[in-house]
């Protein structure tokens, strides 16, 4: 695997490109580590580099089971990083639909109900970003993506960001944020994700101040694109 603070290893990245030169219309790159690596960011930099147009974002969070049948409380319950929770096989379908230049059909999904609320549309385009905890933990899945990229940053900033982003976005308490961090974040980090940083063809560090310019370079090398804005590339 390729460490982008590594640059020098320019072997692995000709290995990297080479495997991919056989893939479709889209590119479709998975970008993998724990819960507050940094993956939502990098993926937003990346289409502000590229141009929305250019980049499609397509989230593994999307396709979380629908829980509508169960009561409230049994929801909370529920083990939500555990892979067996995922429609994982869904999720493959669709990256092989874009992977052929199809318009696909992807879940909305509620993370205060804990259900699906419709349907989105998500169109191909050269570059599709695959994000998710677990895009590398099943080994089917792993092996749709042209290119499969790691997040690696320490537990105790992951930490810290999943505090502030479940407060604001998903109307969490600390306390509700931190116990299940406990009881099934950090244990499943530890047994699935972990351990899926092996499938990983690069790895970049998700840590304040990091830089993603060798990044950039190599997905414009694969996808032809061009960059089309200079944009702060720090976390």
């Amino acid at each position: 695997m390729l460490e982008m603070y590594k640059i020098h290893m320019l072997g692995i990245l000709i290995v990297v490109l080479f495997r991919t030169s056989a893939a479709g219309p889209s590119v479709v790159v998975a970008l993998a580590g724990g819960s507050g690596a940094g993956k939502s960011y990098i993926g937003t930099y990346v289409k502000k580099v590229f141009g929305h147009a250019n980049v499609s974002i397509l989230s593994h969070d999307r396709y979380y089971k629908d829980q509508a049948h169960l009561h409230p409380e049994e929801r909370a319950r529920l083990n939500f990083d555990h892979p067996d929770m995922l429609e994982s096989s869904l999720m493959l379908e669709h990256i092989q639909g874009l992977q052929r230049g199809e318009t696909v059909d992807v879940p909305v999904y509620d993370f205060q109900t804990h259900s699906r609320l419709g349907y989105q549309q998500i169109t191909p385009a050269p570059l599709v970003l695959v994000d998710g905890i677990l895009v590398l933990a099943e080994t089917v899945l792993s092996q749709a993506f042209d290119i499969r990229i790691y997040v690696d940053t320490p537990a105790d900033i992951r930490l810290l960001r999943r505090i502030k982003r479940d407060l604001v976005e998903r109307g969490r308490s600390v306390e509700s944020v931190l116990q299940q961090y406990q009881d099934t974040v950090r244990p499943m980090h530890e047994l699935f994700v972990e351990s899926s940083k092996a499938r990983a063809d690069v790895i970049v560090s998700g840590t304040e101040g990091e830089r993603f310019e060798p990044l950039v370079t190599l997905l414009a090398a694969r996808t032809g694109l061009v960059r089309s804005s200079f944009v702060k590339d720090e976390l």
